[in-house]
């Protein structure tokens, strides 16, 4: 199961990778037109700790891990 969400220009895609009945472990990555220098991790999927998840909050959980990581990439906003 997979979905893509826009945050600040780039792309959070999000997948779910089923663990047992209805439980799911949550991983996503990040992809835009620019990499910031010295981040490692750019287009590769990262692993959300603390799961398995239920499927709503699996996406919800990887949404606001990107998101930060996002923030992090590209600093505070407006």
């Amino acid at each position: 199961m997979q979905r893509t969400v826009k945050y600040r220009g780039l792309e959070i895609y999000i997948e779910l990778v089923p663990t047992s009945e209805d439980m799911f472990d949550a991983w996503f990555r990040i992809e835009g037109p620019t990499h910031a220098p010295g981040v490692a991790a750019a287009g590769q999927r990262i692993k959300v700790h603390g799961g398995p998840f239920s499927s709503r909050w699996a996406y919800f959980v990887a949404e606001i891990a990107g998101q930060a990581s996002i923030d992090v990439i590209l600093g505070p906003g407006e």
